[in-house]
């Protein structure tokens, strides 16, 4: 469904993929009258699929490797597996919550932000409903759980499930309030966390053509195994950076995610051909793994749990692709078919790279790649994925900001208002890769500060206060409290551990400098 549409009135439309205004005036913009108008138009089971593996096989996949060796031969794959199950799990709980509260409001659709505004407005607990602000941290969540459980036979003012009651309570008013902090908390997650993707995207596409521009006088045609030497780079990175900036400029202002499908299934060619070389090298000669430790270090590891959760790169798309769909229905086959196929490439490049390398893994797998053409062409077509992965990731932020600042803007200026905002953000991408360029830290800080906090924290709280009026069982309650509490303790601890490392004077060994290794 085109997000910038014309009527008959050649007046601009700007629609609403389940990322919809933060606030009154621009939600009236957005508004889901306009919302897959054309059934015919939307994606096919075969578009969303390909969004989905675009999306949840980013940079971080190259990564993995790394992340392994972060937690230990043992230790890694089972982690990462178990991670990818509660991610997915989590992902399967916003979709039911967001439909459950679609029907229980009558409207066509919720998104990730308005998911927790209504079902914190909608909540039993009048406590929750006047003091969610605390709910925005997760800080509070395991007393917030033990206040739903105990109150279940109390009694509370009573709100009716429709806005329009919700809002002629005070109790509920003030929830209303409360539940639009929590809206925009969601949703701010969501844009730091789809940025944070867009950002490292700009130093692997930098890093990787850094490489290929000042190696090629080295590179030679026979694959020898990659030597670790130290260069000075004749360019500054940030020259790369600068270079990429205006093409991606260009790519965000198609907002057409059919047109975007054609360039994901390109994405997905050129990814699926590196793949497929890198498979083909680390699946040679691998060394005796038994000198390889099966545990890591705890500290280290807080580095595997922030890659990781970084590497499910898909939480944000979840619901604008199903709502997208000519048959959302069908959604869950294609969720669940498509993790299931990441999760496994995610383990066995992770495990496979590491027991190739060892003690040399690098923060990019491509680092180490052997110098010659062959495998160049894989820093070449990832990198083309990448560029086309950057769209999608994008497209998510762009939908928050901006229909906000859309209906500040007379209608003659949304076009090019709508344009100057995606050129910012593009350019706010750059400067933050060129701020921090540290691809393997930022990966886990990333993933440890917001997309622990999407992907483990909030569905499961999200689940609480939706299904609990609903008489949950005990086993759900605590399997929700428990997975909330891993991520909350995944979110500070990396976060804590990924900083640390961040002031640390830079280590060449892990850098993300790719013009030391030749």
């Amino acid at each position: 469904i085109s997000l910038l549409a014309r009527d008959n009135t050649s007046k601009p439309k700007y629609l609403d993929d389940g990322f919809k205004s933060l606030s009154e005036s621009s939600s009236s913009i957005t508004s889901e009258r306009i919302h897959r108008a054309e059934e015919a138009s939307g994606l096919s089971m075969m578009q969303t699929l390909i969004h989905l593996l675009k999306c949840s096989i980013g940079t971080g996949l190259l990564g993995l490797p790394l992340a392994m060796k972060n937690a230990g031969l043992l230790v890694g794959p089972v982690s990462l597996l178990a991670i990818g199950i509660l991610t997915v799990h989590c992902m399967v709980i916003l979709l039911n919550c967001a439909h459950h509260l679609s029907q229980r409001l009558q409207k066509t659709f919720v998104n990730y932000g308005e998911a927790m505004m209504y079902s914190l407005q909608t909540c039993p607990n009048a406590w929750l409903r006047t003091h969610s602000v605390w709910g925005s941290a997760n800080i509070y969540f395991v007393f917030s759980c033990i206040l739903i459980v105990s109150s279940k036979h109390l009694t509370y003012p009573s709100c009716n499930s429709s806005l329009e009651n919700v809002r002629n309570h005070s109790d509920c008013q003030t929830g209303e309030a409360w539940g639009i902090f929590k809206m925009y908390t969601v949703s701010f997650l969501l844009i730091i966390t789809q940025l944070g993707f867009c950002s490292v995207y700009f130093m692997f596409m930098a890093d990787s053509l850094q490489q290929m521009v000042e190696e090629a006088h080295v590179t030679s045609k026979t694959c020898e195994p990659r030597k670790i030497l130290v260069l000075t780079p004749n360019v500054d990175i940030r020259f790369y950076m600068l270079t990429i900036l205006p093409f991606l400029i260009l790519l965000v202002f198609i907002q057409n995610l059919r047109v975007l499908s054609i360039f994901s299934t390109l994405a997905n060619i050129t990814t699926l051909g590196s793949m497929a070389l890198i498979f083909q090298y680390i699946m040679q000669e691998i060394p005796d793994p038994r000198n390889l430790p099966l545990m890591a270090s705890w500290k280290t590891f807080l580095l595997f749990f922030g890659t990781a959760i970084f590497t499910f790169e898909g939480v944000g798309m979840v619901l604008p692709l199903k709502n997208q769909m000519k048959h959302p229905q069908q959604f869950s086959f294609v969720l669940y078919l498509g993790m299931s196929l990441v999760i496994v490439l995610y383990i066995c490049l992770g495990t496979l790279g590491y027991m190739k390398f060892g003690s040399n893994t690098q923060a990019s797998i491509t680092l180490n790649l052997p110098n010659c053409w062959l495998y160049q062409s894989v820093k070449l077509m990832y990198s083309i994925g990448i560029f086309f992965t950057y769209a999608l990731q994008f497209h998510v932020p762009a939908e928050i900001i901006i229909p906000i600042i859309i209906s500040q803007v007379s209608e003659s200026w949304a076009l090019f208002a709508d344009l100057s905002v995606r050129t910012a953000l593009v350019c706010l991408t750059c400067v933050s890769a060129i701020l921090i360029p540290r691809l393997d830290l930022v990966i886990s800080l990333v993933g440890s500060v917001s997309s622990s906090a999407l992907a483990l924290i909030i569905p499961p709280f999200l689940e609480l206060i939706t299904f609990y009026p609903e008489d949950m069982n005990c086993i759900t309650i605590v399997k929700d409290i428990m997975i909330s509490i891993l991520g909350l303790l995944g979110c500070v601890f990396g976060t804590y551990q990924a900083l640390y490392e961040l002031t640390q004077p830079i280590n060449h060994s892990v850098a993300n400098s790719t013009g030391v290794y030749a």
